[in-house]
């Protein structure tokens, strides 16, 4: 079983500005972990250190074939509908920026919640407006 202090140091690691050390160490975790959950926190958070929106796109879509627990459905759909939205995938964008809306009864109340939910109306203004660029909110900027 994996420990948790491991994918913290991993994501660290990112955090920190070493992007390349986080993909590594993260990437085999996410071969040695046979946990759909603990799965899915890790590609969430390969997603968060790529350098490619493609690449990042790659592991969000991994991490949400592989989610169980409902509450990480609203964050899940909005990093989609954020990659979409950069790589000007309208349509696609839409769709998971209407699940994100759908999942938001979902979340906590507090910080978290908070945080979700303003990342919504932001890559909502965003793909309304037509841009493609990285948000600053992004988690992976």
């Amino acid at each position: 079983m994996m420990h948790l202090e491991e994918i913290t140091a991993a994501v660290e690691l990112g955090r920190s500005g070493d992007r390349e050390a986080a993909r590594i160490r993260l990437t085999a975790l996410w071969e040695e972990c046979d946990d759909r959950q603990t799965r899915c926190a890790i590609a969430h958070y390969l997603a968060d250190v790529q350098d490619d929106t493609e690449d990042e796109l790659f592991w969000d879509l991994r991490a949400l074939e592989v989610v169980e627990d409902a509450g990480w459905l609203p964050s899940l759909h909005l990093n989609l509908a954020d990659d979409y939205r950069r790589l000007a995938r309208t349509q696609e964008a839409e769709e998971h920026l209407y699940a994100a809306r759908a999942n938001l009864p979902e979340l906590p109340e507090g910080a978290y919640g908070d945080l979700i939910r303003s990342g919504v109306q932001h890559v909502a203004d965003a793909l309304a407006a037509g841009s493609v660029h990285r948000l600053e909110t992004n988690p992976s900027s």
